[in-house]
């Protein structure tokens, strides 16, 4: 192997995993190998996850300044915050949009890890500054077409970047935070959140303005559960995999994750053959799904891996895990 990229896997791949290797120079060939291509799923990965974090960037700015901006129109959650304010005082979007979501960054690099909080940094840096630096025509100025559209837009820019592993609202991230503290579900704390947004919003703006600023919302929100395919608050995943020990590993040391392990029998080929196997059960917030898949096809690509929303968990570890890891 090229030693330029030897070195790059020992210091990333391998430096991470060590598997028992005292001195770096004592990785043999077959590690190497393997280090390799888990290097590459990494790097196809995160090339796609940034691609998609750019588009989400785009149509949010295009929900900001084609539609809602002009109108003084607002969303639920942090951006919500930002417009609020932003129609209240002189103080411009991108600016606000970074300040109101430091917070969350900080919060989401404790109870998501270092790779997401440098997703979500960069996805709301990004925001930013095409908001200030790129123009958009404004599309129309019907207040239901602004809502509608507007909401729209925003709502998929949200969900591109949450499958690009990132969010550029952390609301989320404040929810899911609060729901482990104080035991409630994501969706009662975000309820709560956006009741007390557009309850300043109807003070300040006025009723009809608030009004359809949660037509925005609603819209925002459905087209964000189609872009995520109606992912829920919770994941359950069953993986069939032939490797289910090194999974199983890989989830509770990783991820922090419980499993649940199932004995079955899995039949393939013409003669349907029978084939005793273990299946893994386990349960993730959305948010983490993006690295499990990621870490699954690492360790067998062909894995059989199955996605079903969960609307809420009660006991196990997803809640009451540490929130640093």
């Amino acid at each position: 192997m090229n030693p330029f990229w030897t070195k790059i896997i020992k210091q990333t791949v391998l430096n991470h995993k060590r598997e028992g290797i005292v001195s770096e120079n004592e990785y043999s060939t077959f590690q190497l190998a393997k280090g390799y291509k888990a290097f590459l799923i990494e790097l196809k990965r995160l090339a796609k996850d940034f691609v998609l974090i750019g588009i989400g960037v785009f149509s949010a700015s295009f929900g900001f300044k084609g539609f809602l901006l002009s109108n003084h129109f607002i969303d639920g959650g942090a951006t919500g915050i930002a417009l609020l304010i932003s129609a209240l005082t002189a103080i411009p979007l991108y600016a606000l949009i970074i300040c109101i979501n430091i917070p969350f960054i900080v919060l989401g690099y404790n109870i998501m890890g270092k790779k997401f909080a440098i997703k979500t940094a960069f996805a709301i840096v990004f925001l930013s500054l095409v908001l200030a630096k790129v123009s958009f025509p404004n599309v129309t100025d019907d207040n239901l077409l602004v809502a509608v559209f507007g909401g729209l837009f925003l709502g998929a820019g949200i969900g591109f970047s949450i499958r690009g592993g990132a969010v550029i609202d952390g609301t989320e991230v404040l929810a899911i935070y609060l729901s482990r503290k104080l035991g409630t579900t994501i969706g009662d704390i975000i309820i709560l959140i956006n009741v007390i947004i557009f309850g300043a919003a109807a003070y300040f703006l006025g009723i009809e303005v608030a009004l359809y600023s949660m037509i925005t919302y609603l819209a925002a929100s459905k087209t964000l559960d189609f872009i995520v395919e109606g992912i829920e608050e919770y994941i359950g995943v069953t993986i069939v995999s032939s490797h289910s020990e090194a999974i199983r590993l890989m989830i509770i040391g990783d991820m922090g994750r419980g499993v649940t392990i199932y004995n079955g029998k899995r039949g393939y080929g013409k003669a349907a053959e029978m084939k005793e196997v273990e299946i893994i059960y386990t349960v993730v917030t959305r948010l983490e799904l993006n690295k499990l898949t990621t870490e699954i096809e690492k360790i067998e690509p062909n894995a059989f891996v199955v996605m079903n929303s969960v609307k809420d968990t009660k006991g196990g570890m997803i809640k009451k895990r540490p929130l640093q890891h």
